[in-house]
């Protein structure tokens, strides 16, 4: 059973990394495989923009890159700039990141969106990719 709790931990440790100095919006994100190491990503802008990457595709890539591509979980959180844990709404993935998730993960890969260490919702990939097109693993 997945430690939710402390992977949404991981996820905010994570966030402490976050660079955006344009939206002022940082996202952490903790990525648990199936051998249970968990990889961390930070949401990093640039100042075109395009070249920005989110927190969960930083998570993917660096464990991608090492050769891991059994996943069983992914934390997110994300709320402004130098806010307090706790502080905010759920940040659930964009649609590039959700389609990232496609690419490597089970329909019943889990999603959990964290407002606090002990204050978060779990989905599965379906449920936020409804009426996809595309056959999820």
């Amino acid at each position: 059973m997945t430690d939710y709790k402390a992977l949404v931990k991981a996820a905010y440790e994570a966030q402490k990394n976050s660079y955006c100095p344009y939206s002022h919006w940082a996202v952490g994100a903790a990525l648990l495989t199936k051998s249970g190491k968990v990889y961390l990503g930070c949401n990093i802008e640039n100042n075109t923009f395009s070249p920005t990457v989110c927190a969960e595709r930083v998570a993917f890539f660096k464990a991608v890159s090492e050769g891991v591509r059994d996943f069983s979980a992914i934390a997110i959180v994300g709320n402004a700039e130098g806010a307090k844990i706790g502080d905010g709404d759920v940040c659930p993935p964009c649609g590039v990141c959700r389609q990232v998730m496609t690419e490597f993960c089970p329909a019943d890969f889990e999603i959990v969106l964290g407002r606090g260490d002990d204050d978060y919702e779990v989905y599965t990939l379906a449920e936020l990719m409804p009426k996809v097109s595309l056959p999820l693993k």
